[in-house]
């Protein structure tokens, strides 16, 4: 009798041995922080750790050690830089480039090709003609023969990606500038760096463009505030949850210049040659690549309020655009935000 007794209740204080386990495990779980600066700007990780997942420093090593390789690859304030040495090279040249220069130099072609040049990646020259260059001191104002001299290197056509070759080729004496879109590249590259290291419960956050998965502890999801184009504050506009998705916000709220009652937006339209003069104040994309988020929102930005809810629209994208009139700000979702994103009433768990 006691031989039974015994044998029924072995199973029973397994499973009370395996909740008490499973509870010290799901009480061990913790949100884990760390950041740093990077492309004149920082960078900010917060991921769930587990008995099973790397220690914070080890993670933050391997970021850095990433954003090292990323600065050599892109920065446009390195002379020494890969892209910097691109720029520099004369008409119908080649380079040699390893895979992400290529992969980030074909999305931002591909970018181009959709929008017809408001996504422009050669813009270069406009940008140091209006003072809106690297090392620049402040706005300058380019006469049109000045603009029509940087206008003459303008023109995504101009560069080719020869994947067989793994070279970076020019028709013209174009210059390079990924900032529209290769943060959100470094964000996805992050992610991925992190899932192969077991970290599936994360939010990264590279100069502003992010991408969170998974849940927090306690099954609670990752929440971020859409800011509201507010030139000196930070309001949130809507509140979101994440799974999988990255977000990019462009605006003209923080860096312009205000001239004589002009708002001379950081945002330069390649199609006039101009900053932008629309009354779009921003524009938010959520996306499941945080690099195809960083370009749309730059993208849609230029394009404005009318055009660039049609583009939207006509490819399906997340996005809420925020104009400004004299009444104050005016918000307009997409089809597909309204449907997948809502509003929670809580503040940002940024």
């Amino acid at each position: 009798m006691a031989k039974r007794c015994r044998a029924y209740l072995q199973p029973v204080l397994m499973a009370s041995l395996l909740v008490v386990l499973t509870g010290c495990l799901f009480e061990r779980e913790q949100i884990e922080r760390f950041s740093g600066p990077t492309m004149g700007s920082t960078y900010t990780v917060q991921f769930v750790a587990t008995a099973d997942t790397p220690a914070a420093a080890d993670l933050q090593l391997l970021v850095n050690e990433y954003l090292t390789e990323v600065d050599a690859a892109f920065s446009t304030y390195r002379d020494d830089s890969l892209l910097s040495q691109f720029n520099a090279l004369p008409a119908n040249s080649c380079m040699a480039m390893p895979d992400s220069v290529l992969h980030v130099t074909a999305t931002a072609l591909n970018l181009a090709a959709l929008s017809e040049g408001a996504f422009e990646p050669t813009i270069k020259p406009l940008l140091q003609a209006w003072g809106f260059g690297p090392g620049d001191a402040g706005l300058k104002h380019p006469d049109e023969q000045a603009l029509a001299d940087a206008r003459a290197n303008v023109g995504f056509r101009h560069v080719r990606v020869d994947r067989a070759a793994g070279e970076l080729c020019k028709a013209a004496a174009v210059q390079l500038d990924f900032n529209s879109v290769v943060a959100g590249f470094v964000v996805d590259q992050i992610a991925q760096r992190f899932e192969a290291q077991g970290v599936d419960r994360y939010l990264i956050e590279v100069t502003g463009e992010l991408k969170a998965k998974g849940l927090k502890p306690k099954a609670q999801p990752w929440r971020i505030a859409i800011e509201a184009p507010h030139d000196n504050e930070r309001v949130a506009q809507q509140v979101v949850e994440l799974d999988g998705i990255g977000v990019s916000s462009s605006g003209d709220y923080r860096n312009y210049y205000q001239e004589n009652g002009v708002r001379l937006s950081h945002t330069l339209d390649p199609r006039t040659a101009k900053p932008i003069s629309h009354n779009l104040a921003s524009v938010t994309v959520l996306h499941p690549s945080a690099e195809q988020a960083d370009g749309l929102s730059t993208l849609l930005m230029v394009l404005g309020p009318d055009e660039g809810y049609s583009f939207a629209k006509q490819h399906a994208l997340a996005a809420l655009f925020v104009t400004r009139d004299a009444n104050g700000f005016t918000a307009r979702s997409t089809p597909v935000f309204e449907r997948t994103y809502t509003a929670p009433a809580a503040q940002s768990e940024e």
